[in-house]
């Protein structure tokens, strides 16, 4: 005999975190009614492989273990991977291991945790797991900061809080960057793709920091619960995915008031930014574009057009029109001033990357390149014709202190047309030049504040 209708639906949106999901919605209905939007599915025994909850993003995994726990706690297991899966964790790791090219997942898994757990504290409907970490004794004991809970939420993202935290070097043995995690998953021991093992030869492996070993101690029984990103070969879709999500972050949390899962609405929201490069692009064609003005040495092109003539005089000839001035081009060539601060903390991906960039906009616009090198003094001074700026070449090793004087004044004396200075704002100036100014500092100077014109942040 067929099974009924209504009980094949029912079995379709049957999953172990349901009563969970009714429970959320019953409590905070819009922040809750976020559960719906995503999948729920129940591992596999041959899958679960010690999973209790945990996503990719996209959908929530179930294991077995997670009928064993406490409705209270199943709750806060299914709020907590919500939140996950809506401020999209797991994508913003395969960002940011795109743009940094090393991301420790374990690490990583710890900050986004910290984040969420503190945002889901104040709830007495719902329980955390044993061992979760929140955010302000997630930065007492590893940054050694005392923040309130709603201070540091409102303060912290997951890609600041990582880059705070992650101080691990390189060094010449050890386990590095995936040492001290206890309880840590298999699945965390490649998540740093970015730092191969010894035995490939290609990167050496990283040893934590004091920050990131304290981070790893204190947080040593949390679940590891960030997959890997199901969408993470399609990221042009990102964009519109993370604007859809804080969206419905946003019109929820006004929906519940104070019934609202969310302490607070975050600094961690997910983020829709335009990528740097094509900021970098807009600011410099804007900048290095050839401005006309009146030419006095040409006529305009409707002059030419009208042969200095125009309409009838009262004799019945035409009427001479009076000389009008056409427009040329200000200058023969664009200059752009590149310069360049050797103390900054500027990694060598980020460089290179950023080099490549105005190599092909100063060949697009044909414009000339000067660059100064320097820390509190100049170090050096090239020049490149459009389209041959080569800065990987530049060695990032400068003196102690940063003068960006020295470097603007150096500068002013060729006459740029404009100016980016590649730098982290962690200096001193005394001159403001008559040509813009665009300071491209990387992430960890974003909350630096620019002397003058404009900041680019190249993330």
């Amino acid at each position: 005999m067929a099974e009924a209708p209504s009980n094949r639906r029912s079995a379709v949106y049957e999953h172990r975190g349901t009563r969970a999901v009714q429970r959320m919605v019953e409590y905070a209905p819009s922040t809750g009614g976020l559960a719906l939007w995503i999948r729920h599915v129940d591992a596999q025994p041959d899958q679960a492989g010690g999973l209790v909850a945990a996503n990719d993003g996209v959908s929530i995994y179930y294991g077995a273990d997670f009928d064993e726990l406490s409705l209270p706690v199943q709750t806060g297991l299914v709020a907590h991977q919500v939140l996950h899966v809506a401020l999209r964790h797991p994508q913003r790791f395969e960002e940011l291991q795109r743009l940094t090219g090393d991301v420790d997942r374990g690490l990583y898994n710890i900050c986004a945790d910290a984040i969420v757990n503190s945002t889901l504290a104040h709830l007495n409907w719902l329980e955390l797991p044993s061992g979760s970490v929140l955010l302000e004794d997630l930065l007492t004991a590893s940054l050694l900061r005392q923040e309130t809970p709603d201070k540091a939420l409102l303060e912290w993202d997951v890609e600041r809080l990582y880059r705070a935290v992650d101080d691990r070097q390189t060094g010449s043995g050890g386990q590095g960057g995936r040492r001290g995690g206890r309880g840590q998953r298999q699945d965390d021991a490649g998540a740093s793709r970015g730092s191969n093992d010894a035995e490939t030869g290609s990167t050496a492996p990283k040893q934590d920091g004091p920050r990131a070993s304290r981070a790893r101690h204190f947080a040593g029984a949390i679940l590891r619960d960030l997959l890997p990103a199901a969408d993470s070969e399609h990221p042009e879709g990102e964009a519109e995915q993370a604007r859809e999500w804080r969206e419905r972050l946003t019109r929820a949390h006004a929906g519940d008031g104070v019934h609202s899962m969310l302490r607070a609405l975050m600094a961690d929201l997910p983020k829709v930014r335009t990528p740097w490069e094509q900021l970098l692009r807009t600011q410099l064609a804007r900048g290095l574009s050839m401005q006309p003005e009146l030419s006095w040495s040409r006529p305009s092109r409707s002059y030419i057009a009208n042969r200095g003539r125009v309409g009838a005089a009262a004799g019945g000839g035409s009427m001479r029109m009076p000389w009008e001035p056409g427009r040329a081009s200000s200058r023969a060539v664009a200059r752009l001033a590149v310069l360049v601060d050797i103390s900054g903390s500027v990694e060598s991906p980020l460089m290179h990357r950023f080099a490549a960039e105005l190599a092909a906009i100063s060949r697009r616009l044909e414009a000339r390149v000067l660059v100064v090198i320097g820390d509190d003094k100049v170090r050096d001074v090239r020049f490149f014709e459009p389209g041959r700026s080569n800065l990987r070449d530049i060695e990032l090793e400068g003196g102690g202190g940063t003068d960006f004087t020295p470097l603007l004044a150096e500068a002013q004396r060729h006459g740029p047309d404009m100016a980016v200075f590649l730098t982290d704002l962690d200096g001193r100036v005394d001159y403001c030049p008559p040509f813009p100014v665009l300071w491209a500092v990387p992430a960890s100077a974003e909350h630096m504040q620019a002397p003058f014109g404009r900041k680019l942040v190249l993330e």
